[in-house]
């Protein structure tokens, strides 16, 4: 008989998206980090087709990507009917209802986190861990985060955006080389290009072409990357900073998953001074962009220590040593009291 004092968390995990991989390594930290003593676990998969099932095995298929080919998965989607608040099981013999408190969403990108999934959250009337719809879409949209952040005072790079690859030449004429190349809607650095000669747009624009239907052409910023976790909705609480530090190129998707080359410093090595800037900068960018839950605020910082905005990942990596939850456990909290914590927050919300 289930514990009345539990809450029933469905963790949604996978994705249509380039970045499936990444998720199932991220939603195995929360899944098993959770308290078992406060939660009832229900997993709901969502495969690279797009298909939605129930899941009730064992980790390790999640990691190896099994999960799906499991017995004990069962067609299952997020009803969008509000009486039902949770989710609907397709068995063969019926459609059982299977109520649920509080949706945490584990998903990286394009159909998880770009607010689809948020919206679809909404309109059920069930709780979401994390930003919302209007955030989630807000953040995931570059163009549009650094215009909105722009009106704030705090600097972007200097970028144009396209939707084809007619006169590319024309219309970035402008920009000083060397330039990213970048999809609008992209997340872990998929069909990112650096590019430091005219002859290279073209193909990289094609390539960034393969993750979204607009491209953002920018300036490279010397300097190096920092990161800042975020993690309330009223009152805030921000983690301790961190660097990249890269010794090549820039931080794609290897290098974020892997360090072969690069290097994390936590804390940055950063003045006081500057690190106030930054953290006060990032509370601005989440407040502006009607961010709640959690969210990590990405900068460059320049040889003169100015502050350029990149992006916010509303869904960041989450993996027990992924740079979202060091940077809090930097602070004194620990990944199962920052997932208490975000909980909490999207009960309340």
């Amino acid at each position: 008989m289930k514990d009345k004092k539990k809450m029933t968390v469905a963790v949604l995990f996978g994705g249509c998206s380039a970045e499936y991989e990444v998720s199932l390594q991220s939603a195995c930290s929360v899944i098993e980090s959770l308290n078992p003593d406060k939660y009832e676990v229900v997993l709901l998969g969502i495969t690279r087709q797009g298909e939605w099932k129930k899941y009730s095995g064992g980790l390790e298929d999640i990691r190896n990507d099994r999960w799906s080919s499991s017995s004990t998965c069962v067609p299952a989607i997020i009803s969008p009917d509000r009486l039902t608040h949770g989710i609907l099981v397709l068995t063969p013999e019926k459609t059982e209802k299977l109520p649920i408190d509080l949706a945490f969403p584990v998903l990286h990108g394009k159909n998880g986190e770009d607010g689809t999934l948020q919206g679809l959250l909404e309109m059920a009337g069930i709780p979401c861990a994390g930003c919302g719809m209007l955030s989630s879409s807000l953040c995931m949209d570059k163009d549009i985060a650094h215009r909105l952040v722009n009106l704030t005072g705090i600097k972007t790079s200097a970028s144009v955006v396209v939707e084809s690859d007619m006169h590319l030449t024309e219309k970035t004429n402008h920009l000083l080389y060397p330039l990213f190349v970048k999809p609008v809607k992209a997340g872990s650095s998929f069909g990112i290009t650096n590019i430091t000669d005219p002859g290279e747009l073209k193909f990289a624009v094609g390539k960034a072409f393969c993750y979204d239907k607009k491209v953002i052409i920018e300036e490279a910023v010397p300097g190096f990357e920092v990161g800042c976790a975020v993690l309330g909705s009223q009152s805030l609480i921000i983690g301790n900073l961190d660097e990249i530090e890269l010794s090549r190129g820039f931080f794609d998707y290897t290098e974020k998953y892997t360090l072969e080359t690069s290097k994390i410093h936590l804390p940055a090595r950063l003045d006081q001074e500057t690190t106030d800037r930054i953290k006060k900068a990032a509370e601005t960018i989440y407040k502006t962009l009607n961010c709640s839950g959690f969210a990590r605020v990405d900068f460059f910082v320049t040889p003169e220590k100015e502050i350029i905005f990149n992006e916010v990942n509303t869904i960041p990596g989450f993996t027990t040593h992924s740079r979202y939850p060091n940077m809090l456990k930097n602070v004194g909290l620990s990944f199962e009291k920052i997932l208490d914590e975000i909980i909490r927050l999207g009960v309340e919300s």
